[in-house]
């Protein structure tokens, strides 16, 4: 097998590489503005992900890149490589953060700022098919009764990978072309014709493995030995529950708030020696009830 040339996008390290650094400021702001065209993003600030929560608690819910806009709008984006227990509920407690954040000391008119959580997920979310395809883009919004829009300024768009299925020559727009690069960016050996402007050949600039140093390739190699370890535990896991009948049904759709199939996940991380965080991003699971296993 041909030695890949750029990294894995959906690792820890090659995420942040490609959207979370100083110098990636603008392939994120160029994702975003495809993405989430109605918050008019000039420019983007990152702001310290790890300083959110009131207490030790709260501060355990960490984000892979917390920004805001120049309007002073927030934006969480969390990459998620898993399916896990309670992930609604785990996405709608992140987006309390930035909206408690913005609470003012003395005499306040409680008027807020926009709040726009982005996930990118590496796993069928949902199983609603239209027009014979899965839906890659969900967008989420806090409705009334009469499914008008209550809310307008907390919006969570959810984009589900494995559904994306475009070939090149279908890329319609500019974020078909986004989604493209992030499924398909470890498989190439060169550009594609696609991606010949400015942004593009930046981010594969950054995604080229030969100019990391060595320790930023030490880092990278390791970051991909968690994500693969992790797809193996949870595909092992799975697997071993469907074929024990302690899933029963189709195993799309079923999975999702089963906390026996977590437990089975999390015993088998631990047994191939993943770190406790990662058991946690991995299963949802608190510290707590892994140490129990």
């Amino acid at each position: 097998m041909m030695k890949a040339k750029y990294i894995n996008p959906f690792t820890d390290f090659g995420f942040k590489k490609i959207f979370g650094e100083e110098a990636s400021k603008p392939l994120l702001i160029d994702f975003l503005k495809s993405l989430l065209p109605e918050s008019n993003i000039v420019d983007l600030t990152f702001k310290d992900k790890d300083q959110m929560g009131r207490t030790e608690e709260d501060r355990k819910a960490i984000y892979d890149i917390y920004c805001e806009n120049n309007l002073g709008e927030k934006i969480i984006v969390e990459l998620q490589k898993a399916k896990q227990n309670y992930f609604k509920d785990r996405t709608v407690y992140y987006s309390t953060f930035p909206i408690q954040e913005q609470a003012e000391r003395g005499e306040w008119n409680y008027k807020l700022k926009y709040v726009y959580c982005v996930g990118i997920l590496d796993f069928k979310f949902e199983e609603k098919v239209t027009n014979g395809e899965g839906e890659v883009i969900h967008t989420v919004q806090l409705k009334d009764q009469n499914n008008k829009v209550f809310y307008e300024k907390l919006k969570f768009v959810y984009l589900e990978m494995p559904h994306f299925v475009k070939s090149e020559t279908d890329l319609a727009n500019r974020l078909d072309k986004w989604l493209y690069f992030i499924k398909h960016l470890e498989d190439f050996q060169s550009i594609p014709e696609v991606f010949k402007d400015e942004v593009f050949i930046q981010a594969f600039e950054k995604a080229e493995i030969a100019k990391y140093s060595e320790a930023e390739r030490h880092d990278y190699e390791q970051s991909l030995k968690v994500f693969r370890d992790n797809k193996a535990v949870y595909e092992y896991a799975v697997n071993t529950a469907f074929d024990e009948g302690k899933v029963e049904g189709k195993l799309e759709g079923k999975l999702e708030g089963k906390l026996e199939r977590s437990m089975e996940v999390a015993k088998s991380a631990k047994q191939m020696g993943l770190s406790t965080a990662d058991i946690i991003k991995l299963t949802g699971l608190s510290e707590s009830e892994i140490n129990k296993l």
